[in-house]
């Protein structure tokens, strides 16, 4: 199971990722809420529904 400090550890790996298919959202928040999201599949959580995501990224709304 991945946990938050694994995340930490990939950092800028992570980050080169999301920015292979950044160029596909013409919006910077679409960008960054799709980093989010994937951040998001990777987190511990042991059930992953839209809201439980959400949380693990730290997106209350």
């Amino acid at each position: 199971m991945t946990t938050v400090d694994d995340l930490e550890r990939w950092g800028e790996a992570f980050l080169a990722f999301p920015a292979r298919f950044a160029d596909r959202f013409a919006r910077r928040e679409s960008r960054e809420q799709a980093a989010k999201y994937l951040r998001g599949l990777l987190a511990p959580v042991a059930c992953k529904n839209d809201w439980q995501v959400a949380e693990a990224v730290g997106n209350a709304t």
